[in-house]
């Protein structure tokens, strides 16, 4: 590996000369691009980053001085930076080291991330405790452009302006989000880029004024409020930071010139570097949006090794979405669409081409999203907020103030639920039954394959209130789809058939495996069936009722045991007076690591092998109590 295999971290950095650093960055794009094309992930953001990264290593004292970097994925050459280069062939595969960073694999990770807009508010709070305990490191934010549009970002930064304490923000401005850059400030960042001219003069003119003892100041005080309207780094410094920049992100040898210098200063200070996702690799370049996430991939060319899908192959329920969504926008001119800038990863690009007028990106920016849906909502659109399962963490309080408390008709589709693979604890949507079932006034369903899924869709809209449904990452089970989308009835499962010895009341992803393991069970002896309940919130009492009279139940969830589906079932059970065996499946309750789908789902026990190992087992030596679970 040339310079690269005697870097162990940032001392080691240090010892190369500043005409050495350029071929350690190339070094490091290369191991980037050689490990991704046989793994996939996030190539195009870590690419772009990677001379700032080295950059901010050679200069500052890490990991004594706190690095905290915003989007986790733009991270690999921090890694590979710090120690971890050994190790970077095993990125993101069970066992392995993370796609993102983590306090425990590494001491110079010094705050985890996954989600954006979280780097601005723990650098905050670690300044804060580094004044407190009287210690003299540095703190540094490397914050992505796209994290500024979330709410967090600002909260954080007039936090920080009115602390005044000693804190460096580095804008990595790469001019994109996940996908295109939105919104007033992506506006704004751009008009940054040309304004040096325009700014030198005004400083000029400055220094002019500050010769005049009287009027002088005046003239001075008038424009430095009106030069925000021409300026746009003057919004930082009005919010209490130095502002500096725009400079080149790949010039390592200015990086370090300019960093050396801010380094030194007092106050918050914010330095923006400019930036190109892809850089280094010109298929990635060319076409950033694909290689943000990439599967694995020839280097020659580019071009995903996966190949393109047999004709027979399922769809996925991402591309199900998004055309069940056109179809049903078609027919109802209401319907609207929005976006947290994922076009292309909920499948609302199909949407934005068709009815670009009714399509929204707020860019990174959850929690306003659902609400800009309720406003939509209360004045008689019908938007569909489209977004990862495990982004929606973030607007539990918009979902329950903004939209449920209200009774307003917003549908909230959920991709990417249950277990995600690679991309780890960060990632999976295990949470959300959990957290929303709990709330009044809302429908909650999860479909079993891809043709319930445009059926539940069509019932979102149909049913008038609150609307969730939540369906996982990848392709759909290869089942016949109906020619049209139309609304299910709510709160209705459907039994696809009863057993004698023991039912499977399933949900989501977990029916299709559970009549597999049906099948299993049938080999041994017992005679199990399966119920599809659909529906989470309304639960189909009257089907849980009827099976759990008749004997025994297993349910079957891919959401966290601890208030889930399973949890709603025997709360209802409880309610109903009704004893009965019950055994839970599902996510335990402990965070799942990255790997592979099958091989999690494998390890938790909901595979249809392990379903009906665990059935057979149960069934065995069933005790009398009420309850069990495993």
């Amino acid at each position: 590996m040339g310079l690269l295999s005697g870097i162990k971290g940032s001392e080691d950095i240090k010892k190369l000369s500043l005409s050495e650093l350029p071929a350690l960055a190339a070094e490091v794009r290369g191991l980037i691009i050689e490990v991704i094309s046989k793994t996939g992930g996030h190539l195009s953001s870590s690419l772009g980053a990677a001379d700032l990264i080295l950059a901010l290593h050679y200069v500052f004292d890490t990991p004594r001085d706190r690095l905290v970097f915003d989007t986790g994925h733009q991270t690999y050459a921090h890694k590979i930076l710090t120690g971890r280069a050994g190790k970077f062939r095993t990125i993101r595969t069970r066992g392995g080291i993370s796609g993102f960073l983590k306090r425990y694999e590494s001491e110079y990770d010094a705050f985890g991330a996954g989600h954006a807009s979280t780097a601005l508010s723990a650098a905050a709070g670690m300044a804060a405790a580094r004044d407190q305990a009287g210690e003299r490191h540095r703190v540094v934010a490397v914050v992505a452009d796209g994290a500024l549009t979330g709410g967090m970002s600002w909260e954080a930064m007039q936090n920080v302006g009115q602390l005044g304490t000693d804190m460096l923000v580095v804008l990595n401005d790469n001019q994109m989000f996940i996908s295109e850059r939105v919104g007033r400030l992506g506006h704004i960042l751009t008009k940054m880029l040309t304004r040096g001219s325009v700014q030198r003069a005004v400083r000029k003119t400055e220094i002019f004024l500050g010769r005049f003892y009287f009027w002088g100041r005046i003239i001075r005080r008038i424009i430095k409020r009106v030069r925000v309207l021409f300026f746009p780094g003057m919004i930082f410094e009005e919010m209490g930071f130095s502002y500096f920049g725009p400079v080149d992100g790949h010039n390592v040898a200015e990086l370090v010139d300019v960093l050396g210098y801010v380094k030194s200063l007092k106050g918050p200070v914010l330095l923006h570097v400019v930036t190109k996702k892809g850089r280094g690799y010109e298929p990635a370049e060319d076409f950033p949006i694909e290689f943000h996430g990439t599967p694995k991939f020839d280097i020659e060319t580019g071009e995903a090794l996966s190949g393109a899908p047999s004709e027979n192959a399922a769809p996925t329920y991402t591309s199900v979405f998004g055309k069940t969504l056109v179809k049903l926008a078609a027919k109802d001119r209401k319907i609207c669409a929005i976006t947290a800038a994922m076009p292309e990863g909920t499948g609302l690009d199909l949407f934005r081409d068709q009815f670009p007028k009714r399509y929204y990106d707020v860019g990174i920016a959850e929690e306003h999203a659902v609400t800009f849906a309720a406003g939509l909502a209360a004045d008689g659109m019908k938007p569909v907020v489209a977004v990862y399962s495990s982004f929606m963490q973030r607007s539990f309080d918009q979902v329950q103030h903004d939209v449920s408390l209200q009774k307003l008709p917003v549908v909230i589709a959920m991709d990417r639920a249950g277990i995600v693979g690679e991309d780890g604890p960060t990632h999976h949507g295990v949470f959300d039954l959990s957290l929303f079932r709990m709330i009044p006034d809302i429908t909650v369903m999860a479909p079993a394959d891809e043709n319930e899924l445009q059926h539940m869709l069509a019932t979102a809209f149909a049913c008038g209130g609150p609307a969730l449904l939540r369906y996982p990452r990848g392709r759909g089970c290869g089942v016949a789809m109906d020619p049209d989308p139309a609304p299910l009835p709510v709160g209705k499962g459907r039994l696809l058939r009863k057993g004698r010895d023991v039912n499977f009341l399933a949900i989501g992803s977990r029916v299709h495996p559970a009549v597999k393991a049906a099948e299993y069970l049938k080999g041994l002896g017992i005679d199990a069936g399966v119920a599809d309940l659909r529906f989470v919130k309304p639960l189909d009492t009257a089907l849980v009722k009827e099976l759990a009279l008749a004997g025994p139940v297993i349910t079957a969830e891919d959401n966290v045991l601890s208030g889930g589906f399973g949890s709603a079932v025997l709360e209802y059970l409880n309610s109903a007076g009704i004893e009965a065996g019950v055994l839970r499946l599902g996510i335990p309750d402990s965070y799942v690591e990255q790997g592979k789908p099958e091989e999690l789902y494998s390890e938790i026990g909901v595979t249809p092998e392990k379903m009906a190992a665990a059935a057979a087992q149960w069934l065995g030596k069933r005790a009398k109590t009420a309850t069990i679970s495993i």
